[in-house]
C-alpha cells in the first residue's frame, strides 16, 4: 500500500503546482453558482439546493473529463510513464493512486461550494438529510465520470482526444436516462430494453440518491461502474508495459 499512498500524495499535490487546478476550481464554482441562481433559486421561495444538484450532472459531463484527461495522457506525452512503471509500484496501485487523487480533487471542488449551503440555512430551514444525500450523489457521480475519463486517458496519448471521448461516453450514459430520451426510445424499442437502458444511466441513480432514497442498487451501480472502468484502465496499461 506504500506505493498507492505515494502515488496519491504526489498526484494530489501536482494539481496545485500548476494554474490549471485553480482555473478548474474557479470555472466550476462560477458555473455551479450561476446555473443555480439562474434556475429560479429565489423565485422558488424554498430553501433547498435542488437547483444546484439538478445542474451538477451537466457540469460534470464537461469538467470531470477535463480533470481526468491529464491522468495518463500527460504521462504518455512527456514519456514519464516509462519511469513511473519502473518504480516499485504495481499497475493497480498506480491506477488507484491517480484515480483517488483526482477524485479527492473533485471532492475538494464540491466542498468549496459550502457558501451555497450557508445561504440556504440563512434563508430558511432546509432538509439537512437531502443536502447530505445530494452531495453524496454528486461525489459518486464525479467518481463514475472520473473512472471513464481515466480509461480514455490511459487509452489515448493525446489529451484532447481523451477529453472528447470521455465527454461523449459520459454524455451517452447520462442522457440515456433523461425523460425525453426514454420517451423517444419507448417508441422504438421493447419496454424491457428501454428499462435496461434506463438502469445503466447515471441520471436515474443520481436522482434516486439525491432525493434521499438510499438503495443498494444505486450504490452498487456506482461501485461496479467505477470498478469496471478502472479494471479496463489497468488492463490497457499492463498490456503496454509488457509490450
Amino acid at each position: 500500500m506504500n506505493g498507492f499512498w505515494a502515488i496519491l500524495k504526489r498526484e494530489f499535490k501536482s494539481y496545485f503546482t500548476t494554474p490549471l487546478a485553480y482555473v478548474f476550481l474557479v470555472v466550476f464554482l462560477f458555473f455551479s453558482g450561476y446555473l443555480t441562481f439562474k434556475s429560479g433559486f429565489y423565485e422558488a421561495r424554498q430553501a433547498d439546493l435542488s437547483a444546484f444538484f439538478a445542474n451538477l450532472p451537466l457540469l460534470f459531463v464537461f469538467l470531470v473529463p477535463a480533470a481526468a484527461m491529464r491522468l495518463w495522457a500527460e504521462e504518455h506525452k512527456t514519456g514519464s510513464i516509462e519511469l513511473l512503471l519502473t518504480l516499485p509500484v504495481t499497475i493497480v496501485q498506480a491506477v488507484l493512486g491517480k484515480f483517488f487523487a483526482a477524485w479527492l480533487f473533485l471532492i475538494t471542488a464540491l466542498v468549496l461550494t459550502f457558501p451555497m449551503v450557508i445561504t440556504v440555512y440563512y434563508l430558511g430551514n432546509p432538509d439537512t438529510n437531502l443536502i447530505i444525500t445530494g452531495y453524496t450523489a454528486g461525489i459518486l457521480m464525479a467518481g463514475g465520470f472520473l473512472a471513464i475519463g481515466c480509461f480514455f486517458s490511459a487509452l489515448s496519448k493525446n489529451q484532447v482526444i481523451s477529453f472528447v471521448l470521455s465527454v461523449t461516453a459520459c454524455a451517452i450514459l447520462l442522457f440515456a436516462g433523461m425523460p425525453t430520451t426514454m420517451d423517444y426510445l419507448a417508441t422504438l424499442l421493447p419496454p424491457g430494453l428501454v428499462s435496461a437502458i434506463e438502469t445503466m444511466s447515471f441520471q436515474s441513480h443520481f436522482e434516486s440518491i439525491q432525493k434521499g432514497v438510499l438503495e443498494f442498487k444505486d450504490f452498487s451501480y456506482f461501485i461496479l461502474l467505477n470498478g469496471g472502468w478502472i479494471a479496463a484502465s489497468t488492463d490497457i496499461l499492463d498490456a503496454r508495459r509488457t509490450s
